[in-house]
């Protein structure tokens, strides 16, 4: 299995990626194409597809700051899936260098969220109690409440708030 970063949306397995992007996240945690063509762009931001045997099989959205790496997406094609092979990409990443990992998930209001919300805990994120949310991705729309999940350890509240003041105006574009 190979990670291949993307940084176009003219590069080969991006629309294979993007109907995936489409279909795993609900319209208000996903970019518009237009967004996603320009983030692209931005060297702090990785858009890397999982390639196996020259088959599609996943992508991990992320971002490299100072001190965090921000897991932004992350999904598998449903062939995939309960197969080991999410746990078996998110060890690669954890392994990947000692900064910390913060990623988010929908509150556990369904069994869906808590089978993700175990997922992560299952390969040793935390799951953070406080108060989080993200901004609109349309203006019509309103904030979208969340919690983050970090790796390897749980992080203040401070550390939260100043992971939204310094790196929400770069992931947003705001």
């Amino acid at each position: 299995m190979k990670l291949i970063r993307l940084k176009h949306i003219s590069d080969k397995y991006f629309h294979k990626a993007w109907k995936l992007y489409e279909n795993a996240f609900p319209m208000e945690e996903r970019r518009l194409l237009n967004d996603q063509s320009y983030i692209l762009q931005n060297d702090s931001y990785h858009f890397d597809v999982l390639i196996d045997k020259d088959q599609f099989i996943g992508f991990i959205l992320w971002w490299d700051f100072d001190t965090y790496r921000y897991i932004d997406h992350f999904a598998t094609v449903l062939e995939q899936r309960n197969k080991g092979i999410g746990k078996l990409i998110l060890n690669k990443f954890i392994n990947r260098d000692a900064k910390s990992i913060i990623l988010e998930v929908e509150l556990p209001t369904s069994k869906i969220n808590d089978r993700r919300i175990q997922f992560y805990e299952r390969v040793g994120f935390k799951l953070n109690k406080h108060h989080y949310e993200i901004p609109p991705i349309k203006e019509d729309q309103s904030p979208l409440q969340l919690l983050l999940m970090s790796y390897p350890n749980f992080i203040s509240e401070k550390d939260a708030d100043l992971f939204v003041q310094k790196y929400h105006p770069i992931i947003f574009n705001k």
